[in-house]
């Protein structure tokens, strides 16, 4: 009886040696996803739509996937194309200014088709004075070979105007 209660043991701890081993592998197809360069990515969306949106070319943002959901601060969110665009034409005639986004951080799924961006951005006037600075987050996922936005929210550094 003890012989089967040993015998027992180590074939259990084989298998769970064989089980670990299984699960490190898949861990190491994980490290395959190169962070900087889904990064660069990343980074070329935003410029791209910082792009678009100087020109005043709203509707032709790609940036967003149909189904996206923006979260902007002291509103609905938007969940409509027709919804963005319309917010995006509002605050972009209201003066003469320009965009930029900076990636400071992501975060790929295993498999690099999900990325959590979070990032800074910087709204400056014609004489390029930070008129508003702020931080965001931003969910992408890979569709036809390009990120897209799912989700979105912006929270601005600046003091409320009350």
């Amino acid at each position: 009886m003890k012989n089967m209660f040993r015998k027992s043991m180590i074939l259990g701890s084989l298998v769970l040696l064989m089980a670990s081993c299984i699960s490190k592998e898949g861990n190491a197809e994980n490290s395959s996803i190169d962070k900087e360069q889904i990064k660069k990515e990343i980074q070329a969306r935003e410029n791209q739509f910082a792009e678009i949106y100087n020109t005043g070319e709203i509707k032709k943002i790609g940036y967003y996937a149909d189904d996206a959901v923006t979260f902007y601060q002291n509103m609905a969110p938007l969940r409509t194309k027709e919804e963005r665009i319309q917010f995006l034409q509002l605050d972009e005639a209201s003066n003469d200014t320009r965009i930029s986004f900076t990636t400071t951080e992501v975060f790929p799924s295993s498999d690099g088709n999900q990325v959590l961006e979070i990032g800074y951005y910087t709204v400056v006037d014609s004489t390029k004075t930070a008129i508003n600075t702020g931080n965001y987050m931003s969910l992408f996922e890979k569709r036809n070979g390009q990120y897209v936005c799912l989700r979105d929210m912006s929270a601005s550094d600046m003091p409320i105007d009350y």
